[in-house]
């Protein structure tokens, strides 16, 4: 097991340079820059701010930094591939290493996107706990009571949830729970600023309706693998042993049924940690998504890196954690390890 989790460590490094490498050379392909606005930027001041946030240098690689340390009779390979890597990649990516992922260039580098990411994503990882609780607290028993009552009225009501909440967007969702809850219950969901700061019901209505994708997905999913599991000669010599339902759907079915269910919800609960951009500019959630996409219409180029790298931490991470789990759920995927 230790043998296998340091391989999937591993190789997390060349899936995250990977990540690092095609943003940045998309992010460079969209128009503009990051000192665009409606009034003209001097000549000179811009000149000044690309020079203090590196933007002066090349985008790849620096040749002519390597030639300048020749002809200055500095031939050591370590200096000369330095000075080859001072680029805006090369030096970006060297602090990432170092885990400084840079100044915001918004704030003309009064702030960095460390504290952007710790600021808000808190906010956003709060709203997405409440989405992953709702999509698995709800989307597993409307899939397996499903799978158990097929062809009844209880299977074809959750079908019918399950695909309601597939077919709407959350944008549509959230727009028409915004209108029912102010129109009909006179209850306002758009928070003051301060009652993000704890835990309280203002991450509800966000959550359940970020999860709403999620849970049904996980419904579907859930009942179409026990249904497959259901028919399985395993589950049939169970029976014939004389074991009650309850353990032959508990200890037999489910937890091979569970196997792609945790697939699925370990990237999808990383993506609802991130947060959401729609759900968090309809009910004015302070988080990292909102943060995000406004940073790619700024063209903050570091905010941009720094947000990637980290979501893709976390998908990474998700990834991981749910190849771990499958020797836990089945004992037979562990004695392969």
């Amino acid at each position: 097991m230790l043998g296998f989790l340091l391989r999937r460590v591993l190789w997390l490094v060349p899936v995250l340079f990977t990540v690092a490498l095609v943003t940045f050379f998309l992010m460079f392909q969209a128009p503009g820059g990051p000192w665009d606005s409606d009034k003209p930027v001097p000549a000179a001041t811009l000149k000044n701010l690309n020079r203090k946030f590196g933007l002066n240098k090349p985008r790849w690689v620096n040749p002519d930094a390597v030639a300048t340390r020749w002809d200055e009779g500095s031939v050591n390979p370590l200096t000369l591939g330095r000075a080859y890597l001072d680029s805006q990649f090369g030096n970006y990516m060297l602090g990432v290493l170092r885990f400084d992922l840079g100044p915001t260039y918004q704030s003309r580098g009064t702030e960095n996107v460390q504290t952007v990411i710790r600021e808000r994503f808190p906010t956003s990882a709060k709203v997405g706990l409440v989405g992953i609780v709702f999509a698995i607290l709800v989307g597993l028993p409307l899939g397996i009571i499903s799978a158990l009552r097929q062809n009844s009225w209880l299977d074809y009501a959750s079908l019918f949830t399950a695909t309601i909440g597939i077919s709407i967007p959350t944008f549509v969702s959230g727009i028409l729970l915004l209108i029912f809850l102010s129109q009909n219950l006179g209850v306002s969901p758009v928070r003051r600023p301060e009652e993000w700061d704890g835990f309280g019901r203002a991450y509800l209505l966000p959550g359940i309706v970020l999860g709403l994708g999620t849970m049904a997905y996980v419904a579907r999913l859930m009942r179409s693998t026990l249904l497959e599991v259901k028919r399985q000669d395993f589950v049939r010599t169970a029976r014939a042993k004389g074991l009650g339902e309850g353990r032959v759907v508990g200890r037999h079915m489910l937890r091979n049924a569970l196997i792609p269910v945790v697939t699925v919800l370990g990237p999808a609960a990383a993506d609802l940690l991130t947060g959401s951009f729609i759900i968090e500019t309809i009910f004015s959630v302070p988080g990292l998504g909102r943060e995000f996409v406004v940073s790619i219409s700024r063209r903050d180029y570091s905010m941009i890196m720094g947000t990637t790298i980290f979501y893709a931490v976390l998908i990474a991470i998700a990834n991981v954690a749910v190849d771990l789990s499958y020797g836990f759920i089945d004992p037979r995927i562990r004695k392969k390890r």
